[in-house]
């Protein structure tokens, strides 16, 4: 339950700063990922081991980790110039890897300071939709800056497919895209955006309050407590499934190219639903009933996968993962945004830390039963039984009480 600061303010809003904003964070996913599809060949074209090249993708969440916050408290106080510093260490980044190509040196320098820059670029996705988007569009733009990030990724494996054999180009081709994208985000950003007024916080909490004590703000509200939990236990299934899938139905037939289609499959359907999906949930007002039916999806495919691992179980259960899990993310953000008043950027970033979190701590209980495929899908499918149900229903409580006592005040 959230009460209006502001007065719903008219207007179309400015789209092309969504748009270029989503774009930038494409770049930060696809910039990430560089070397994931290609990590054979780039340690064979830098002379490095494979482990190495993998350790130009694992820096990001460690980063993230440690940045997530400050980035969050950055942005809140000082929004532009700190979104167009991570664009700027993003395009940044990307230019330092083609200084010489061929360099492992000035690629493990760029992919830092691309790492440095994201949570600054992640961490905006809904303190751009309050400053330039009217309360009506803000659910379509969250899920638009959202699916920008899975598109990124998606790109990643693509180009990474058809320029493996020359990572000089595919190193200039991502750097020139993260640069136009940059100075389109600069020049929709060079004014202010006119609906900062325009927020909602949660009942009793005033818009002052979570100016001064962001922080407070976010950890003190047990219904924002509760949906970063949701994320920590949706993100944390999925980044287990695509950390440890190939390996999982290996035992089972399924080759790792087939494997590969499978997680792009999962990925498509994932833009698919963060750009649908969570529009139609903040129309009906039932973002509970979409968090419930992802959490019931994440059980059950998991446990058709321990149950009947092949090629088809693979494809069925991506696409209702992508479709439904992965737009648990911008239902979230849209909720929390509903709720975090000046502080939203920092409840953002929280968010997104615990998504990072939940992805390092299921998966990595996974990788000790790789030997045992059946018995990490029912693990996996634990998960959102055992921690996401018990979430979703003090979520709904909490939500149920709030509502009533607003009504009770009306």
């Amino acid at each position: 339950m959230s009460i209006s600061a502001g007065h719903h303010l008219p207007g179309r809003g400015n789209w092309f700063a969504i748009a270029s904003y989503a774009a930038v964070g494409a770049a930060t996913q696809l910039l990430w990922l560089t070397y994931a599809p290609v990590t054979t060949q780039a340690a064979a074209f830098y002379g490095v081991s494979e482990g190495y090249i993998g350790t130009l993708s694992i820096i990001f969440p460690l980063i993230y980790v440690v940045l997530a916050l400050p980035c969050g408290l950055l942005l809140d106080r000082w929004f532009r110039p700190f979104l167009l510093l991570g664009g700027a260490l993003t395009a940044g980044g990307a230019l330092l890897r083609i200084i010489d190509t061929a360099s492992i040196g000035w690629a493990t320098i760029g992919q830092i300071v691309i790492a440095i820059g994201q949570p600054l670029v992640l961490g905006a996705i809904t303190k751009v939709c309050v400053d330039y988007l009217p309360h009506r569009s803000r659910a379509t733009g969250i899920a638009a800056g959202t699916a920008g990030l899975f598109i990124g990724m998606l790109i990643a494996f693509v180009t990474g497919a058809l320029l493996e054999d020359d990572i000089s180009l595919l190193l200039i081709i991502q750097a020139v895209f993260s640069v136009i994208v940059f100075l389109a985000m600069a020049i929709a950003l060079a004014k202010p955006g006119h609906y900062a007024a325009d927020v909602d916080v949660a009942q009793g909490v005033s818009i002052e309050s979570t100016q001064r004590h962001p922080l407070r703000t976010v950890w003190t509200d047990p219904v924002m407590r509760l949906l970063i939990g949701v994320v920590a236990v949706g993100f944390g299934v999925f980044v287990a499934l695509t950390t440890w899938l190939q390996a999982l139905l290996e035992p089972a037939g399924v080759s790792a190219a087939t494997s590969a289609v499978i997680l792009l499959v999962m990925v498509v359907a994932g833009i698919v639903g963060a750009a649908v999906l969570p529009p139609i949930a903040a129309r009906r007002s039932n973002q509970l009933s979409f968090i419930f039916a992802a959490l019931a999806i994440a059980m059950v495919g998991c446990l058709a996968l321990a149950a009947a691992p092949g090629e088809w179980t693979g494809y069925i259960v991506a696409t209702a993962l992508g479709l439904l899990l992965l737009s648990v993310l911008p239902i979230v953000l849209e909720m929390v945004e509903e709720r975090a008043g000046a502080a939203v950027s920092t409840a953002t970033s929280a968010v997104w830390l615990a998504g990072n979190g939940g992805g390092v701590v299921v998966s990595g209980v996974i990788g000790f039963f790789l030997g045992m495929p059946a018995l990490a899908f029912v693990l996996m499918a634990l998960v959102p039984l055992v921690f996401g149900l018990p979430l979703w229903l003090a979520l709904r409580k909490r939500l149920s009480a709030q509502v009533a006592a607003h009504a009770h005040a009306a």
